[in-house]
């Protein structure tokens, strides 16, 4: 298995358009302006995913007062995201990506080690990108808990 390539700082941020929980379409061009913090999950309503999303949904007042939104994508269908949203009380948007091309497109998915094992996967990632569509970050491999409150540091907010 080939490693998927990945973005660096000072990247254009590969365009995504994907259905959100509800169905309805969201580009990253719709946040042009602002700046956007866009992570990426391996699955909805798992213990890990759950603590990082809700990590997100406690810290987003301060995130969007430091002008950043949050968008969080993963392979699982609108259907699914929307039970989890509801039951997480989550507030930003989470976009679907069944087919993984925007994952892979970001090099958030592809070759990964878990449990010992080299597997095909989510690689959980999260990037800011800027007003103009540059990535200002790129972290691959992040730790679901504790990584909303090291990305709060790194950025000062």
């Amino acid at each position: 298995m080939a490693q998927t390539p990945r973005l660096a700082v000072g990247d254009k941020a590969p365009t995504f358009s994907l259905p959100d929980a509800d169905g309805n379409t969201v580009k990253l061009s719709d946040f042009t302006g602002r700046k956007v913090i866009v992570y990426f999950y391996p699955a909805a309503s798992t213990p890990g995913c759950t603590k990082q999303a809700c990590d997100f949904r406690d810290s987003l007042a301060e995130l969007n007062d430091a002008g950043l939104d949050v968008v969080g994508i993963s392979p699982d269908k609108p259907e699914k995201l929307a039970k989890f949203r509801d039951a997480e009380g989550l507030t930003f948007p989470l976009l679907s990506d069944p087919e993984k091309k925007v994952l892979t497109a970001w090099g958030a998915f592809g070759e990964k080690s878990m449990y010992g094992k080299t597997v095909q996967g989510v690689i959980r990632s999260t990037f800011l990108v800027d007003e103009k569509g540059v990535v200002q970050a790129a972290q691959y491999n992040v730790k679901a808990t504790g990584h909303v409150a090291k990305l709060r540091r790194d950025l000062s907010v």
